[in-house]
């Protein structure tokens, strides 16, 4: 009997701030180190779930195509899996992070509840993903903050 082993992935959260482009830009380095496929994750709010707009979905879809177009070299592109997923961003990510080696999310810069890393996505994935998570931030968006 043969076993083959499921594939190597790297999930990268994508919502297009520059925190989740600097996040796109590492998790694709860090796929192409390990060999894995490139898993790029779109995750829409609740309220936006494909029975209350059914073309969402799709043109997000297909912004997310462009974004990683324009990022990610050609030659990953064979290996890249784009998905817009439905849901609250922190448990999503997680679960779509379930098998993979690396979950890669950007940080926000300013938190409307006084966490550093921004927001409630981080604390939940960091406690939920079964795998090493990466926080990134923009280095170039946030010289300019004065912080």
């Amino acid at each position: 009997m043969w076993v083959v082993p499921e594939q190597r992935s790297v999930v990268v959260g994508v919502d297009g701030s520059p925190n989740s482009m600097a996040a796109l830009r590492r998790a694709a380095r860090e796929a192409s180190e390990r060999h894995a496929r490139l898993d790029v994750v779109r995750v829409m709010e609740p309220g936006d779930g494909p029975a209350r707009r059914p073309f969402n979905a799709i043109r997000e879809w297909l912004r997310l195509r462009r974004l990683v177009a324009r990022l990610i070299p050609r030659s990953r592109h064979l290996t890249t899996r784009l998905r817009v997923l439905h849901g609250e961003p922190g448990p999503v990510l997680a679960g779509a992070a379930e098998r993979a080696e690396l979950l890669v999310v950007g940080a926000r810069t300013h938190s409307e509840h006084g966490n550093p890393l921004g927001g409630d996505t981080v604390p939940i994935v960091r406690e939920r993903a079964r795998c090493e998570v990466v926080i990134c931030a923009d280095q170039r968006a946030t010289a300019g903050d004065g912080l």
